[in-house]
């Protein structure tokens, strides 16, 4: 490329002279790989500041954009001087650049046709029946693969593009059929497929926060008499077992408020901060690229695959079927692929489409990290305490007495969970705050020229100001809001004691007092990290309310108010990526916050109807099932910890659960402060202890996944990245669509034909 003028940005002096930049400029960004013909330079203009905006322009087969901005200090030096040291890498990165790629060209060239401007429907012509319908049955299924996450592994990985990709699937193909039939119908927008995804993500969100796998569960009797009805702090007045009218009551009153207490401020999150909600904006950016021809094409050939693999994994899973045999040892699942003595040590591949799924959509790093956690827990340390059996801990107990090697398990599990918990807490606190003071301390005072733009930065600018205009033009009052909040908690404050007895009215009331600046934390920090610590909020209020209540229904008061908190802080996040996608998918605020109220309907009734459905046909609980809730043991300890302390712990379980507590602080540290080339190889402790508790044989189906993506990225990076989310999105629906008849088979008491079973030659 050489010299060759790229862009143009205003030079800050007293003439307003107009500097142009070298390409050398672009360079110094080291955003991607892509040729040096492929980028762009352009500017954007900013709350006053200006930004010099690196455009990726991608191959016609990818078919989406990817724009980054990074600040500029000024004045600016002379053109011969090291750019570097002006540029502030990575302060702020603002979010990508979303415009129709039929009405903006890629290429530079100025003699492109106009394209006729986009009709933006009003925002009650966004809500649609048949976007409605598709909502519940799309809400259904992924409830259903959420459970069935929730109740093997813990581990959810985000179906967003899933419920995007499916949306636009079910309706392009409803309204190209009645189009065949001579049927008039209303065109599908871009904005309707937000609604619908809207919809569906809030539906099966509550399957997460309504804590079917967490905090409900750990109420119940089986968890009860699992922990054992002698184990100090575990009493039988702290049992309540799930039933069908009280869960869906308990979701209808502590589900929206989340929804009220942030509305006022979608302006400031999503306008004036421009928080990225990295998982919103890639969601739009995907349902944008839908919308386009050449977005449709590939979207449909995406359906195709996803189709193909759901197929695969649906018959898969009616084929394992029939070798489960009666009991836990049989089939496909109990496989000992590795070989008998390390299956004794949960080392196997159990042949799961939903795991191996799980592995394609999860980071590296996430499958990586479980897989070590694996290799520590059941490869190396309960081997070793099992050796100390009789001295550290009784001889001849039960595989699940949390007096012998059971405690070590769930104990050590939970040490590393609260502190990669505590940490990310304190860390995304101290970045709002930082960030806020950082942003309340700019000022504008640099001039804004709008003269000489040339037409594609013209067209940027126009699309900003346009978006600006419809994520404002449907007003949500904030007197609404706030009425909707007072009248909300009121009601809950007067009917959640009717509910769990222990946890009192005025400790309701004071968590819905300080639930909004919570609240506003966890959203902010979603929006700077795309993480949301709702999990972490949750177990701080159980363990405050737990020890405020003491022995006296204190273990179901701190289960409550976990879910209190987790459904206001969760919901609230959600809320705001909803808005930052509909920002970017220009739809309008009052359609996001509607759909956001219907899909939390909609959820609080299909989620406990399809927990039913598990809790009716399986059983849920029991330790050597496939459906073992590890998440309730852990959550009811937490619970029984924070009323009774830590002196009925095993032998020397105290001081490991410390070690592992200030690793996962001490790793947490290592992935901040190293470099980046380093940092992504560092472990994360929340993923490493999974299997600490659950077993190994998920640690090897996920890490499969992994190594398929893997070699696929190096094989043809482009298709690896156009088909992965559709291939591990059709393993994980098939394998949760047979569910379904497989609940059916054994509430009516069908059980398979054949037990297939492995054990050594010779016996």
């Amino acid at each position: 490329m050489g010299d060759q003028i790229l862009g143009e940005i205003p030079y800050p002096d007293s003439d307003s002279r107009f500097t142009r930049f070298p390409s050398r400029v672009v360079l110094l960004t080291k955003i991607g790989r892509q040729r040096k013909e492929d980028w762009l330079l352009h500017r954007r203009l900013t709350r006053g500041r200006i930004l010099l905006v690196v455009i990726s322009v991608p191959s016609l087969a990818r078919r989406q954009r990817q724009f980054n901005f990074y600040p500029l200090t000024f004045p600016p030096p002379p053109l011969a001087t090291d750019w570097s040291e002006f540029i502030d890498m990575g302060t702020e990165i603002s979010e990508p650049l979303l415009v129709d790629s039929e009405k903006v060209s890629v290429s530079s060239s100025a003699d492109s046709p106009a394209e006729e401007q986009e009709v933006i429907p009003e925002w009650k012509d966004q809500i649609t029946i048949r976007g409605l319908v598709v909502s519940v049955l799309l809400g259904a299924l992924f409830c259903i693969i959420t459970h069935k996450l929730n109740l093997t592994v813990g581990i959810i990985p985000s179906l967003n593009v899933a419920a995007g990709l499916l949306g636009f699937f079910f309706v392009k193909s409803w309204t190209g059929f009645l189009s065949k039939l001579g049927i008039s119908v209303k065109p599908f927008t871009r904005q309707e497929n937000t609604v619908i995804q809207t919809c569906v993500v809030a539906c099966y969100g509550l399957a997460f926060s309504g804590g079917f796998g967490s905090y409900l569960i750990a109420m119940d009797e089986r968890t009860y008499q699992l922990i054992g009805p002698d184990y100090p702090g575990n009493r039988a007045i702290d049992v309540i077992n799930p039933g069908l009218g009280w869960m869906i009551g308990f979701l209808f009153v502590v589900s929206f408020l989340g929804l009220f207490s942030l509305v006022p401020l979608r302006k400031v999150m999503v306008m004036d901060y421009k928080l990225t909600y990295p998982s919103g904006t890639a969601t739009a950016m995907l349902i944008n690229s839908f919308h386009t021809n050449s977005g449709a094409e590939l979207a449909t050939k995406q359906v195709s695959c996803l189709g193909k693999y759901l197929s695969i994994s649906l018959c898969w899973s009616c084929f394992k079927w029939f070798f489960s045999g009666i009991g836990d040892s049989c089939g496909f699942d109990n496989f000992p692929s590795l070989g008998l003595a390390l299956y004794k040590n949960t080392f196997y591949f159990d042949f799961s489409p939903t795991y191996v799924g799980c592995g394609l959509i999860c980071p590296h790093i996430v499958n990586c990290s479980v897989l070590l956690g694996a290799i520590i827990s059941w490869g190396f340390l309960w081997p070793f305490i099992s050796k100390h059996s009789g001295d550290w801990y009784p001889a001849g107990l039960g595989s699940n007495d949390f007096k012998g090697l059971y405690g070590y398990k769930v104990f050590i599990a939970i040490s590393l969970i609260l502190g990669d918990g505590l940490y990310n807490l304190i860390k995304i606190i101290a970045i709002t705050i930082r960030e806020m003071t950082r942003k309340g301390n700019k000022t504008g005072n640099l001039p804004i020229i709008m003269e000489s733009m040339d037409s594609e930065t013209s067209k940027i600018v126009k699309e900003q100001g346009k978006r600006d205009q419809v994520f404002l033009k449907d007003r949500i009052p904030s007197w609404l809001a706030a009425s909707g909040y007072v009248g909300l908690a009121a009601i809950s404050t007067a009917t959640i004691p009717t509910i769990f007895p222990p946890l009192k009215w005025y400790l309701v009331l004071s968590s819905y007092i300080i639930a909004p600046a919570l609240a506003f934390c966890n959203s902010y920090g979603t929006g700077l990290t795309d993480w949301s610590l709702a999990s972490t909020y949750g177990k701080i209020g159980l363990f405050i309310i737990a020890s405020l209540v003491g022995p006296s229904g204190g273990v179901v008061a701190g289960l409550a108010a976990c879910g209190v908190m987790m459904a206001i802080v969760s919901t609230a996040a959600d809320l705001m990526q909803d808005f930052k996608t509909g920002y970017l998918t220009l739809s309008s605020a009052k359609s996001m916050f509607v759909s956001q109220l219907m899909g939390t309907a909609m959820g609080c009734v299909i989620a406990p109807l399809t927990f039913w459905l598990f809790w009716t046909a399986f059983d849920i609980g029991a330790p050597d099932g496939p459906y073992k809730a590890p998440y309730a043991v852990i959550f009811r300890e937490m619970a029984i910890l924070g009323i009774e302390g830590f002196s009925e712990l095993p032998k020397h379980c105290l001081a490991i659960c410390c070690g592992f507590f200030v690793s996962a602080l001490v790793i947490n540290l290592l992935r901040d402060v190293t470099p980046k080339k380093v940092s992504k190889y560092i472990p994360i402790p929340m993923a490493m202890a999974v299997p600490f508790y659950i077993g190994a044989y998920f640690a090897i189906d996920m890490f499969v996944g992994t190594v398929i993506l893997f070699v696929w990225e190096n094989i043809n990076k482009k298709d690896a990245d156009d088909y992965a989310g559709a291939v591990a999105s059709g393993l994980i629906c098939g394998d949760g669509i047979w569910t379904i008849p497989s609940a059916v088979l054994s509430i009516f008491r069908i059980n398979p034909p054949i037990c297939m079973y492995f054990g050594p030659s010779g016996r």
